[in-house]
C-alpha cells in the first residue's frame, strides 16, 4: 500500500522569525521561498506544518 504524501511549498521568509520556526522549516527540508518538498503524511509532519502555517502552504495531498 502506498504511503500518503503532502507537497509543501514555502511562501514566507524565515528572516526575523524565532529560531525554532527557522529550525522547523529546515526540518521540513525547506529554506527558501518557493522551495517545495514532498513529505510523508504523519502526525509529526502535520504538527511541523501547523507550527509554521503562516510561512508554508500545502499544495497537494
Amino acid at each position: 500500500m502506498a504511503k500518503k504524501t503532502l507537497t509543501v511549498r514555502q511562501t514566507g521568509s524565515s528572516i526575523r522569525r524565532p529560531k525554532d520556526q527557522h529550525q522547523t522549516l529546515v526540518g521540513l527540508g525547506l529554506g527558501r521561498i518557493g522551495k517545495q518538498r514532498e513529505l510523508e503524511d504523519t502526525p509529526s509532519v502535520r504538527g511541523m506544518i501547523n507550527k509554521v502555517a503562516h510561512m508554508v502552504e500545502v499544495v497537494g495531498e
